[in-house]
């Protein structure tokens, strides 16, 4: 609620109230506008200041009520009128936060004065709205077109002092905000609020409007990849230049209903609410994020300082972590150094403008070392070299001897069972696998993966360093490939089989850009290095010398393989590193990625060799077989209770794997187009290729169709536990 009070001298003051956040509930509007109401009719109140209680000003709307069905009572639009029609200046004192229709609230006041270290935003669009309570068309009139635009399409959060040079804020204070806001109202009282009202102001004109909103909705749908909130919001604040206040308004209702009912705007806030979900972690055998609490860290240790140790050590120093680096000799030491250095450089002049400070040169804070003995005292050591079972058994037998008993021991790695890892130590409960995404700093994603015998406390103390990190730390089972990578193996394969079958890589690439990946399979792959995956497969047996004579090209354990990425390697084509892979670049380490028409030239040999017909392959097969093989392997998952639920498994693909957020994650978009559909054309792709396992329908799809379809959040309920393997 709002609690009205009467402040120093003649200001009425008036409290947003709602822990913990003052969002603005239906009560506290109700409150808000009958306080304006009392203000106005006292005759001795000669302005009004309005503020937020606990050092919040408000986040704004509370989310849920956007997708209850039943939203009615008092719109904020009228009510943000009403304090700006009101005959006393009305000042907003913005501490802690104003976002969404928090802001909106603010700028409906005369004045705002904010706090230092407050910060404002409109981050509807990252929900798949846009502001609804006419703070799409206050907000180009006070501040400008384009910073307006900035900060309505992104959804950023601005710091009080940018909001100052923007001229968003009247003043900026260090002190108390409510007196400092109390003191400028006295002051202002009995001054013409004509010129204060925003929705009487005319939009600052630019000198080329035109051309710079026609650039401005390019950039945005470039930004966007095919989500429609930025470009409904770009299309709002146009509104606001091109027509009066109460048109403008009225085409920011209408662009906010067709958000509000398009299934994007569901998408997101699923996505939204699902990351809060995984935080809550449980194992099949019981262990919870209730029961069990973390270690703390207070010194990390990361060893190997290739591409993902370095960004890891950059993670920890940005959280303030102290952490020793390892490396085996002093030449990659300090090769990892420079490399480190350079890094937290870039992060440090980033963070300056958000004025924090990096401190990094501090040996105590950040030390490099090829000395194993170093890492006695640690509270947790994180292991990054690559992947390869005995290095790394080698380095955690050396780790249970030099680390304290309660040292926890992490393993960065993308696909090799934790179980052997830590048998190869004394402590196998204090092992646990921290899956990091490349480049480490920048990825939101850590895959936490619990063995056999991992602790509840390494868990937890694991989702509680992936918090400090900023990262969103998803626990699942262990397994070939964990989630990400194993969900990831059917999808990469089917994108091989379709460029056997006719189809080029670029054509491939451009149906899953165009669904909304930033990236598609090909040029991930080349991103990556076609090598990775061929050392894989030579450790596997499924390539190299190790293959019996007579092995089938095109055959591996009676199931269908496609040798084209290992012959690519065998050419020397890695991929960008080498300027070639399944496109060209413009040199060794080139960003450009062109059609090749010695790759096109290959395929075709290839496909005459093994009496492959050539065929057109259409888009919607190129979709389906990718998308729809990357779900089957999610149900299997689910099934084996290697994820707690569908949830787990969208999180990991959204922030981790370039998935669009708009479409809400694999399972969600599994849900969306209905399981009978997936079920039914997985059935047609299987009969066509029953060599390809990957294309045959999991038992638990068939289960939850017979079962009728039913709704996302009940089909852990028909998971049946003799299932588990964990």
């Amino acid at each position: 609620m709002a609690q009205y009070a009467r402040g120093a001298a003649a200001v009425a003051v008036i409290r947003l109230h709602n822990p913990p956040v003052n969002a603005l509930s239906l009560t506290v509007l109700q409150a808000l506008e009958d306080g304006l109401k009392r203000a106005d009719a006292d005759p001795s109140v000669k302005a009004v200041m309005i503020c937020g209680e606990n050092g919040k000003f408000s986040a704004g709307a509370d989310i849920r009520g956007f997708s209850s069905p039943k939203r009615h009572g008092v719109p904020l639009g009228p009510i943000i009128s009403l304090i700006e029609r009101s005959e006393k200046p009305v000042v907003a004192a913005i501490e802690g936060i104003a976002l969404g229709g928090g802001l909106e609230v603010a700028l409906g006041c005369h004045y705002r004065i904010a706090h230092v270290k407050a910060h404002m935003g409109f981050p509807e669009v990252t929900i798949g709205l846009l502001p609804g309570a006419e703070g799409t068309q206050r907000l180009p009139r006070l501040i400008g077109v384009p910073a307006a635009l900035d900060i309505i399409t992104t959804g950023r959060h601005i710091p009080a002092t940018e909001a100052l040079k923007l001229g968003l804020v009247d003043e900026v204070v260090e002190e108390n905000t409510v007196e400092a806001a109390i003191r400028f109202a006295n002051k202002v009282i009995g001054q013409p609020l004509g010129p204060r009202r925003l929705s009487l102001k005319p939009v600052p004109k630019l000198p080329n409007m035109e051309a710079f909103l026609s650039e401005a909705l390019v950039k945005v749908k470039k930004q966007a990849h095919g989500c429609l909130a930025p470009e409904l919001c770009f299309q709002a604040v146009k509104a606001a230049t091109e027509q009066p206040f109460a048109d403008g308004v009225r085409k920011e209702r209408e662009l906010f209903n067709i958000l509000l009912t398009s299934g994007q705007a569901q998408a997101l806030q699923y996505a939204f609410f699902a990351e809060r979900e995984v935080q809550k972690w449980t194992t099949p055998n019981g262990a919870s994020w209730k029961s069990t609490s973390p270690q703390p860290i207070r010194k990390a240790a990361v060893i190997g300082l290739g591409t993902m140790g370095r960004g890891i050590v950059t993670s920890l120093v940005k959280a303030n972590i102290p952490v020793v680096a390892l490396e085996q000799n002093v030449e990659y030491l300090n090769m990892g150094r420079k490399a480190v250095m350079l890094l937290l450089e870039r992060e440090a002049m980033k963070m300056e403008q958000g004025a924090q400070t990096l401190d990094f040169h501090n040996p105590a804070r950040l030390q490099f070392t090829v000395d194993f003995d170093v890492l006695h005292d640690v509270d947790l050591v994180i292991e990054a070299v690559f992947e390869n079972m005995a290095l790394k058994k080698e380095i955690f037998h050396k780790l249970s001897r030099i680390c304290k008993p309660g040292a926890f021991l992490c393993t960065n790695t993308s696909a090799l069972n934790i179980d052997e890892i830590a048998s190869a130590t004394s402590r196998p409960h204090q092992v646990i696998g921290t899956h990091f995404f490349s480049p480490a700093h920048v990825m939101r994603l850590l895959e936490i993966i619990y063995g056999h015998h991992t602790s509840p406390t390494a868990i937890a103390t694991a989702v509680q360093l992936a918090k400090a990190l900023k990262k969103v730390g998803v626990v699942v089972g262990n397994c070939f490939g964990f989630v990400g990578n194993r969900m990831m193996f059917p999808y990469v394969q089917q994108a091989v089989f379709l460029v056997e079958e006719g189809s080029r890589p670029e054509a491939v690439d451009q149906v899953l850009e165009d669904f909304g990946f930033k990236i598609g399979p090909f040029r991930m792959s080349d991103l990556a290095g076609l090598d990775v995956g061929w050392r894989s497969r030579k450790g596997q047996g499924l390539t190299g010398a190790s293959l019996p004579p007579g092995t089938p090209a095109r055959q591996r354990h009676g199931h269908r393989y496609s040798p084209l990425p290992d012959l690519l390697c065998e050419n020397s084509r890695f991929g960008q590193k080498t300027g070639k892979g399944w496109y060209q670049y413009e040199k060794a380490g080139g960003r450009t990625a062109k059609p090749d028409p010695w790759l096109h030239n290959f395929l075709a040999q290839y496909r005459d060799t093994h009496h492959i017909k050539t065929r057109f392959i259409d888009q919607e097969e190129i979709l389906e077989r990718c998308l729809f093989s990357l779900i089957n392997e999610g149900f299997d998952i689910l099934a084996e209770g290697i994820a707690a639920g569908p949830e787990h498994l969208d999180v990991i693909y959204i922030n981790g794997y370039g998935w669009p957020k708009h479409r809400g994650g694999p399972m969600f978009y599994a849900s969306t187009i209905g399981l009978p559909r997936i079920l039914a054309k997985l059935q047609k792709y299987s009969e066509a290729h029953p060599d390809v396992p990957g294309l045959q329908p999991s038992a638990f799809l068939k289960k939850l169709v017979a079962m009728g379809n039913p709704p996302l959040k009940e089909w852990m309920s028909y998971q049946s536990r003799q299932s588990n393997k964990l």
